[in-house]
């Protein structure tokens, strides 16, 4: 193994200013869909997931794994969305339990609002902030990373 190194001052400041700036970021994100729909980050997840499976629908377990959460994060938010009627249980074909979820009309309005200010919050927050070389640099590093983690996932096999 090699030798450990400590973080020089300067760059912890980066690495400070780094999450500092994501975090700020998120937030305002965050911010964007509580205020123009009601909606968490994380509802927005789960909807725009939904829109996006064929006939607006999927299992709760391919739902968690699309989405790389656990199945008991996704079932408490699952229920409240219920509640607020976004979303809709479905059966299972064979047995009668209610495996899946869907979009209701509701779900499905909200979901298509909100991708076209989400992502006009996002272009004004990020995207209009950068210059192009900026942006190239960001997503090849943002690949290299997903790339390099994924590939230990891969060495890990399943969990």
């Amino acid at each position: 193994m090699g030798e450990s190194r400590a973080l020089e001052p300067d760059e912890w400041e980066f690495w400070h200013s780094w999450m500092q700036a994501q975090r700020l970021l998120v937030n305002e994100l965050d911010r964007g869909l509580q205020q123009a729909h009601g909606i968490s980050k994380a509802e927005f997840s789960v909807l725009i997931t939904l829109h996006r499976a064929p006939g607006n629908q999927m299992r709760v377990g391919e739902l968690a794994e699309s989405l790389g959460w656990d199945k008991s994060r996704v079932a408490h938010l699952l229920t409240r969305m219920e509640k607020r009627e976004l979303l809709i249980r479905t059966e299972g074909a064979s047995d009668g339990r209610r495996v899946g979820i869907g979009l209701t009309a509701e779900g499905l309005r909200v979901a298509r609002s909100a991708v076209v200010s989400h992502g006009e919050n996002i272009r004004r927050s990020f995207f209009d902030t950068l210059a192009p070389e900026q942006a190239a640099a960001i997503q090849s590093w943002s690949r290299q990373t997903v790339g390099r983690f994924d590939a230990q996932d891969d060495d890990r096999g399943p969990a």
